[in-house]
């Protein structure tokens, strides 16, 4: 392949990508679906004009490692004490049954493998894309009803962050235990010794951004070292640690989520991803989506697969909430507003296709849940405040 080549795949990738992306948007669906749908047009499945290479690979993991670097600076560290305890077990539960719901649903389907056989870790990884949270539609549709900063809302946003690291950890755990040489205990150590690092490395980093921030507050030098700092920590964590790139990446963004200019941080690392990486990114899960062997088989465990991850999380995060002291109607509305899957769920189907725990043929089920509980999660959490006004309105 001629190096010159790749231009010509970029082109096509970003303007069909950002042209289903806006169509996307319009209908109301979230962008990342429509670039998806583009990479699946563009790929060799449909009409064969772009290809899954070597450099668009690496493309994007970068992008992915940007994206959860975002993810990371956009926590708020702050509003996650304003539920305290509660917001933490409701994402532990949050994980907890979906994890358990993935796992039985594949196993039904294809199999039931020993524990730590190759089968069993395949119906885990199931699990583990289920686990993950995305609450953009969520907070959009919360901030259009006026109840953003009502207890549900501060809960559902407190849960959905620890929800993700929780997730994270689980997702590091699954893809280390792939490895036949590696033992459980191991992967505990090394996941441990990892976030004493970065408890470590990050509070040292804390006080230099801190710091420099500062002291020359609002200046491009600031996201510059904070992207070295990404790229530094997504390289330790996969090198040193044998933790997913992306956990470190997303570590750096916890690190400089406090600091005054983390949202300028977040801002300029939108730029590169909205341009470049990010279309790279999602149209590569469309490129990688293979639909030629979807059967009756696929489809009915694609449709499975999009009911228990939506029950899962309402029953997993609204019991919890009704647990803490909520009522059954706003226990109902944070389980609800918690079942909206997104960008992360992409990146832990990623993750899972790169080390050979999923085949490209289930991002079928994946693309399906994204669309799916992002159009009706706002309808049903309209009806839910109509019917169940919110008992306590300002946030505790």
């Amino acid at each position: 392949m001629e190096t010159y080549a790749v231009f010509k795949d970029l082109a096509i990738i970003i303007i069909v990508a950002k042209f289903f992306g806006l169509v996307a948007r319009k209908i109301r669906v979230p962008q990342v679906a429509g670039e998806i749908i583009a990479g699946l047009l563009i790929g060799p499945s449909v009409l064969g004009l772009v290809g899954q290479t070597d450099f668009l690979s690496q493309m994007a993991e970068i992008g992915v490692v940007l994206l959860m670097f975002s993810a990371g600076l956009e926590t708020d560290l702050k509003e996650m004490k304003k539920t305290g305890f509660i917001a933490f077990l409701i994402a532990c539960s949050g994980v907890f049954v979906p994890l358990v719901g993935g796992t039985i649903l594949y196993s039904c389907f294809y199999g039931w493998g020993a524990v730590g056989s190759e089968q069993f870790l395949k119906a885990v990884f199931i699990g583990c894309i289920m686990t993950a949270t995305s609450v953009s539609i969520t907070v959009q549709a919360l901030r259009e009803l006026g109840h953003l900063s009502g207890r549900v809302g501060t809960t559902i946003m407190s849960a959905a962050i620890i929800d993700d690291v929780i997730g994270i950890i689980v997702l590091t755990f699954v893809i280390a235990m792939k490895d036949p040489d590696v033992k459980p205990g191991k992967v505990v150590i090394q996941t441990i010794l990892f976030f004493i690092f970065a408890l470590i490395v990050g509070f040292i980093f804390y006080k230099v951004f801190k710091k420099v921030d500062q002291r020359y507050p609002h200046t491009r030098r600031i996201p510059i070292a904070g992207l070295a700092l990404c790229l530094g920590m997504a390289y330790v964590a996969e090198k040193y640690f044998g933790i997913a790139d992306i956990t470190g990446a997303f570590v750096a963004g916890i690190i400089l989520c406090n600091i005054r200019d983390s949202k300028y941080i977040a801002e300029k690392m939108d730029i590169n991803s909205y341009m470049l990486f990010g279309p790279v990114f999602f149209a590569s899960i469309g490129l990688k989506t293979d639909i030629s062997g979807m059967n009756v088989s696929i489809l009915l465990f694609a449709i499975g697969f999009v009911i228990v991850a939506l029950i899962c999380k309402i029953i997993g995060c609204g019991l919890m909430a009704k647990v803490g002291g909520f009522n059954w109607g706003d226990s109902l509305k944070i389980g609800v507003g918690m079942m909206t899957r997104g960008e992360v769920a992409l990146i832990v189907a990623q993750k899972g296709l790169a080390v050979g725990l999923m085949s490209p043929i289930y991002f079928t089920a994946v693309i399906l849940l994204i669309i799916i509980s992002s159009i009706t999660t706002p309808i049903i959490l309209k009806v839910l405040y109509a019917k169940h006004p919110e008992e306590h309105p300002a946030a505790q």
